[in-house]
């Protein structure tokens, strides 16, 4: 009787790897590795430029003023006035009332104005016209001249302000006497020094040359 023939085990087949989980191939995590740098690299590049601020606002400095030379003329004197003849005269119309001094007074004192403007330019007045821009007796009367220094327009202010008339008449008398105009300046001063003090007015008119 035979004995049974032995069968060989089939050899046992190698082991299978267990897959482990949430690893990535190597060549796909390098490609996504180096994407994660280079955005890195640009955002925190993108973080340190500054936007440039324009060259002319940073370089150019403000010009400071030019000073004023040293040498600069000085200032022209104060142009001196003198007697003024005047052969024709605009039209002076005199209201159709009665006023407080006579046509004849009134029109010397216009006449004596347009032509003596080194007197009555340096006369105060003490009506309280310098409310109204006058700076001496002489704007009581005249309202604008010529180029060649001629009244063109007479202002109605003197004709009926006995103060202005007044004053004018008074100036006019003196120098027909040869009184100088500083000397013209002082008595009218004196004159109305008590009603200027009552009523503060008084024109802001220039002291007369001293020659």
């Amino acid at each position: 009787m035979s004995k049974p023939s032995k069968k060989t085990p089939p050899p046992p087949a190698p082991p299978v790897k267990p897959r482990s989980r949430g690893k990535v191939p190597i060549g796909v995590g390098g490609v996504a590795l180096a994407g994660v740098v280079i955005a890195v690299v640009v955002f925190t590049q993108r973080d340190r430029v500054q936007p440039e601020a324009p060259a002319q606002a940073a370089t150019t400095p403000i010009a400071a003023p030019a000073a004023a030379p040293t040498d600069a003329p000085a200032a022209l004197p104060a142009v001196v006035l003198g007697p003024h003849p005047q052969k024709e005269f605009p039209p002076l119309q005199l209201p159709g009332y009665p006023l407080a001094r006579s046509p004849e007074v009134i029109t010397a004192a216009y006449k004596f104005a347009a032509e003596h403007p080194e007197v009555l330019s340096y006369v105060p007045c003490f009506c309280g016209c310098e409310r109204s821009g006058h700076r001496g007796n002489e704007d009581c009367f005249v309202q604008k001249r010529g180029a060649n220094g001629d009244v063109t327009e007479w202002t109605e202010h003197g004709m009926e302000c006995t103060v202005c008339l007044d004053v004018a008449q008074q100036a006019m008398q003196m120098h027909a006497s040869g009184a100088s105009v500083r000397d013209i300046r002082a008595a009218v001063e004196r004159k109305w020094a008590a009603q200027s003090a009552q009523t503060h007015a008084h024109t802001p008119t220039p002291d007369p040359p001293k020659n």
